[in-house]
């Protein structure tokens, strides 16, 4: 019986998508749940499965192709036999200039790859279909890629005649960087992808329609550390595992200094201003395909614990390209870490319609004055940037004091002064 094959319904604040890769070609057999294809959206990748064993007949839609919500992509047949003559494959199969520089989509012997592993696999040379998968039901992940980058290559036999030597301009197209080839100045030109797209937009609108200013402090982490080496084992041992990190004091510092500033919770809307009466907090984390936005919702209700394995169920999910539309949706406040990169300081940009984002940075020992004494200090410096339409700068800047404090004297978030 024959069964259209539809893109997901996206939801309201997804107009359509685009066809990133198909992982079968017309007349292959597939099993039930086995991919087959990539819709990538402006925020996240979304993934078409097989709905039952059998033959994907045609392919509708090339990659590269703008869908809409359940726009038919394919014909699949359940139970039905492969197709013999793989001259009867349509198009699709053909590279076009979108896709020219993508990795194969085949899967190796372990089975389908991430979107992550894919990305991984272009960038270091590794062909996929000599990668085996350590996932769930076979996947080829990202850390499969970079094991078989890292592995020696096997030695060739002894009677195997010599491969002919490619062309320069053939061999940069296999090399992960540019600039490798003597004597040559290469170019490597690919499309922005939909996410990268999404996310120059939002940049630049930012900019443009808010009238953004960052403020500055800095914040002594000792507290904060000599806090988490007394009781980080006790802490993972009574929460299954679960580590301690510096993440989820942000979180509660920013939280307990939101409901103090609630304008620094709020957002702009039309000529309107709305508060929310809730803590939606976003932690930016840096993927393949871009920055994603992640949100912990309702974090004022959460322990330390429950904001830590959100954190880490969240870049677990990042890592993979697993994150759904739902994980980035809303948010009232964003928290940005430039420090896991060594950045010492910068000036975060808004994500709106938030009207104010926190940015954390490398902690890093400096000499400071000490009740009259110089001592060496582990110093991270805090930028908070945000809308002054509505948040006043004395506002902006007793707010990031607040969470200074907290910060240092760890005590306040748990006696609420």
């Amino acid at each position: 019986m024959s069964t259209e094959i539809k893109a997901p319904q996206f939801p309201e604040s997804v107009a359509d998508g685009t066809v990133a890769t198909w992982h079968k070609t017309a007349g292959e057999v597939v099993s039930r749940d086995e991919l087959l294809v990539d819709i990538e959206t402006d925020k996240v990748v979304l993934e078409v499965v097989a709905p039952a064993d059998g033959v994907l007949t045609a392919i509708h839609k090339d990659v590269g192709e703008t869908v809409l919500s359940e726009e038919v992509l394919g014909i699949f047949e359940a139970g039905a036999a492969a197709s013999a003559p793989a001259a009867a494959e349509p198009a699709a199969a053909t590279p076009s200039a979108a896709t020219v520089d993508e990795p194969s989509a085949s899967a190796g012997p372990g089975g389908a790859a991430s979107p992550a592993a894919r990305k991984a696999a272009s960038e270091l040379g590794v062909e996929l279909a000599q990668v085996r998968g350590s996932g769930r039901d076979g996947r080829i992940t990202k850390e499969d890629v970079e094991k078989a980058a890292a592995a020696p290559a096997p030695a060739p036999a002894a009677a195997a005649p010599a491969a002919p030597t490619a062309p320069a301009s053939e061999t940069l197209q296999r090399l992960p960087g540019v600039g490798q080839v003597e004597g040559e100045r290469p170019e490597r030109r690919v499309p922005m992808t939909r996410l990268r797209a999404s996310i120059a937009r939002r940049l630049v609108e930012a900019q443009q329609t808010a009238a953004m200013l960052t403020t500055f402090n800095e914040v002594n982490m000792q507290p904060i550390m000599d806090l988490r080496a007394r009781y980080k084992d006790e802490f993972e041992k009574a929460h299954n595992g679960t580590r301690l990190g510096f993440m989820s004091f942000f979180v509660r510092a920013a939280t307990e200094a939101l409901k103090r500033f609630p304008a620094v919770n709020g957002s702009i809307d039309g000529n309107d201003i709305v508060y929310h009466g809730y803590y939606d907090v976003g932690v930016a984390v840096g993927t393949d395909r871009g920055l994603v936005v992640p949100i912990i919702r309702d974090a004022d209700g959460l322990s330390l614990a429950q904001i830590e394995e959100s954190i880490r169920d969240y870049g677990l999910k990042a890592r993979d390209g697993k994150l759904a539309l739902e994980d980035m949706a809303g948010g009232t406040f964003t928290i940005s870490n430039g420090g896991v990169f060594g950045s010492l300081m910068s000036t975060p940009i808004l994500n709106p319609p938030q009207t104010a984002i926190l940015g954390m940075h490398k902690i890093q020992d400096r000499p400071m004055a000490v009740n009259g004494q110089v001592v060496i200090q582990p110093m991270m410096y805090l930028a908070l940037s945000y809308d002054h339409r509505l948040i006043d700068g004395s506002e902006a800047v007793r707010f990031l004091v607040t969470i200074k404090d907290l910060l240092e004297e760890p005590a306040r978030m748990l006696l609420d002064i």
